[in-house]
C-alpha cells in the first residue's frame, strides 16, 4: 500500500513537471521568437556540417588504419636483404647421417608402420589433412610433454589460449585476416561476427597482453603454450610432400614480453630462446642447421 501510494505521488509529479515543461517551452517561443528561430536554423546548419565532417572523419580513419597496416615491422639488423639466395647458414650442429642405401622419408616410413595416414582423406577432411595413429599420436604427445618439461624449470609461464580470436588481435600481430589470399580461417560472419581461427598461439598470447599493463619489475615474462594451429595453406604451384604445409597441427610456442629500458632486452631474450631451441633439438639427437 505504501509503494502504491508513493507510485501515485511520483506519477502526479511527472505529469505536473511535463505540463510545466510545456508551459516553459511555449513561453520561450512567445518571448524570444526571432532569436529562437535563428538559433534553430543555426542548429540545423551545424548538425548538417557535423554529419558531413563525421562521415569524412570515418572515411579518413579507415583509410589511415588500412594504410598503417601495410607498414612492416622493423626487421632484425642481422637479416640479409633480398630473396632466399641471400640467406646464409650461420651454424650446423651434429652430423648428417650417411646411409649405404636410399633412405625412406617420414611419410613413407609412417604409412608403412601405419602410424601416419594422409591418403584417401578427401571425403573426410579435404586436402592437406592427416591422421596420426598409435605410435604416431603418442610421439606427438611425447614431443609436447618433452618440450614443456624442458621449459617450465626455465621460468616459463604455461598458458592455454582461445583458438577463436577477433580480427583486431590478428592485425596487432601483423596478420590481416581479410587479405587475399589469406592463411587465416574466418568463421561464418552471419553466425559469429569477426572471429577467426588462430594459426599460432602467438596471436592468443599477444591478445592476453593486449591493452594490459605489466609491472616493469616482472619483466621479462616468458610464456610457453601448446596449441592447435589452423592455417589455410594456399597453392604455391608446387605440391609439398609429407606432413608439411598442412591445415592443422600442434605446436609448442615460446613467447616473451620484455622491457625496453636499455634497448637490448629483446635481443637478449631472442638469444635465450634460440639457445633453448638448440638444446631441445640436440637433446632429441637431431642434426640441424
Amino acid at each position: 500500500v505504501q509503494v502504491w501510494a508513493r507510485l501515485g505521488q511520483v506519477r502526479d509529479g511527472i505529469a505536473r513537471l511535463e505540463a510545466e515543461k510545456g508551459q516553459v517551452a511555449q513561453g520561450v517561443r512567445e518571448l524570444m521568437l526571432p532569436a529562437y528561430t535563428a538559433l534553430r536554423a543555426q542548429g540545423r546548419r551545424v548538425r548538417g556540417q557535423l554529419r558531413e565532417l563525421e562521415a569524412e572523419e570515418s572515411h579518413l580513419e579507415q583509410k589511415f588504419y588500412l594504410g598503417a597496416l601495410q607498414l612492416p615491422n622493423c626487421t632484425h639488423p642481422a637479416v640479409p636483404v633480398g630473396d632466399q639466395s641471400q640467406a646464409r647458414v650461420l651454424e650446423v650442429v651434429g652430423e648428417k647421417p650417411v646411409f649405404d642405401f636410399k633412405p625412406k622419408g617420414h611419410l613413407e616410413l609412417g604409412e608403412g608402420l601405419d602410424i601416419i595416414r594422409q591418403k584417401r582423406l578427401s571425403h573426410v577432411s579435404g586436402h592437406r589433412s592427416y591422421y596420426l595413429c598409435g605410435a604416431g599420436a603418442l610421439l606427438q604427445h611425447a614431443l609436447v610433454s618433452f618440450t614443456l618439461r624442458k621449459l617450465l624449470p626455465k621460468g616459463f609461464l604455461p598458458m592455454t589460449v582461445p583458438d577463436l580470436l577477433r580480427g583486431a588481435v590478428f592485425e596487432g600481430c601483423g596478420v590481416q585476416p581479410s587479405a587475399t589470399p589469406s592463411q587465416v580461417y574466418t568463421i561464418d560472419p552471419s553466425r559469429f561476427e569477426d572471429l577467426c581461427l588462430a594459426g599460432t598461439s602467438e596471436v592468443g598470447i599477444a591478445g592476453y597482453f593486449m591493452d594490459h599493463a605489466v609491472q616493469l619489475e616482472n619483466l621479462p615474462i616468458r610464456v610457453v603454450c601448446s596449441s592447435t594451429c589452423y592455417r589455410a595453406e594456399t597453392d604455391t604451384g608446387r605440391e609439398p610432400w609429407g606432413l608439411y604445409r598442412v591445415h592443422q597441427f600442434t605446436k609448442v610456442e615460446m613467447f616473451g614480453v620484455t622491457a625496453a629500458e636499455r634497448g637490448t632486452e629483446s635481443e637478449e631474450l631472442l638469444a635465450e630462446f634460440l639457445g633453448l631451441q638448440k638444446e631441445i633439438f640436440s637433446e632429441l639427437g637431431l642434426h640441424y642447421r
